[in-house]
């Protein structure tokens, strides 16, 4: 059964300047949210220590912070976990207290205020101020790094403009993810960043396979005694990888949906980055990549009269 024909003649570049248009401004939007609403970062990346309750029935967090200021903590941030009955409470660390502590003494309040059978533990959980920042900084030197690494690999595979159109690809998924992440105020925590590398792997992923039969198609095209514009053969190229591309794509959406709902609240925002994610990338691969490396055609080759000036000098 073929879902999609293999004589499909979509014009997607016909759309190029409006889809560069598009993500140029949802790039934009993306930078201000981050700029200035920020991310709500997890414990991972903030330090201090996360205690996971259960009530045994629904509780208000306003009853449940009025149950913590007696201890101390009536400034922790409180949130729901799943359900109204599971609560996480974050706390900042305070010197020489240990995270046993912390919890002991949360437990402790809150079953004064709600009755022991009313309230158990579930987890806890501590990462020191310093360990917060080490980590947000190796976050951050893993996509940077994964990015340089990736320029060079298309690089050598390719050509220069070829490794910027998919850097550029990437790049371009990753900032609307996280502008997702701050417009939402999901907590951003390590598996949203591991999240990020396997989208940033599926994207160049995607965007390779269409590279590859458009070097084919242009070499094909060098042979022809009239060949056909560069703008034309990458819409055949894409149109030719279009139903891997799609069905590439449903197959891995339907296992991340099953995580996403499925999976439950620990990977939640680990399977919502990924659903972003994969349709932002499907769509940069053929709206974004391609574009990209056209519009960069012979911006970094030498025109006649330098390779004949090169072959003259000394």
């Amino acid at each position: 059964m073929q879902l999609i024909r293999p004589d499909i003649n979509i014009d997607f570049l016909a759309s190029r300047k409006k889809a560069l248009t598009f993500s140029v401004f949802m790039i934009v939007v993306s930078l201000a949210l981050i700029a200035f609403k920020g991310l709500n970062l997890g414990i991972d990346f903030t330090g201090g220590t996360l205690v996971e309750v259960r009530f045994h029935q629904q509780v208000k967090t306003a009853d449940i912070r009025q149950a913590l200021v007696p201890a101390g903590y009536g400034k922790a941030v409180i949130q729901e976990f799943g359900s109204p009955e599971e609560i996480l409470i974050r706390v900042q660390n305070q010197e020489g207290v240990e995270a046993s502590a912390i919890s002991t003494a949360i437990l402790d309040a809150l079953t004064d205020k709600f009755g022991a059978d009313q309230v158990e533990m579930r987890r806890v959980e501590f990462v020191g101020p310093q360990v917060g920042e080490e980590l947000k900084t190796a976050g951050m030197m893993a996509v940077f790094y994964t990015l340089i690494g990736i320029l060079i690999y298309v690089m050598v595979r390719f050509k220069l403009r070829f490794a910027l159109g998919a850097d550029a690809a990437i790049l371009h998924d990753i900032i609307i993810v996280v502008g997702v992440f701050s417009a939402l105020q999901l907590e951003f925590s390590l598996s949203v960043v591991a999240a990020l590398l396997t989208v940033l792997g599926y994207s160049l992923n995607d965007t390779i396979v269409v590279f590859d039969r458009i070097r084919e198609n242009f070499e094909a095209n060098k042979k022809k005694k009239n060949p056909l514009d560069e703008v034309e053969v990458c819409n055949q190229s894409i149109n030719q990888t279009l139903a891997r591309t799609l069905m590439t794509s449903a197959t891995t959406l339907l296992v991340v949906f099953s995580l996403y709902f499925f999976g439950g609240e620990v990977i939640h925002n680990f399977a919502f980055a990924l659903l972003v994610g994969i349709g932002v990338g499907t769509y940069s691969s053929i709206f974004i990549a391609s574009p990209i490396m056209l519009a960069l055609e012979g911006k970094f080759e030498m025109s006649e009269e330098e390779l004949k000036e090169l072959e003259n000098r000394p």
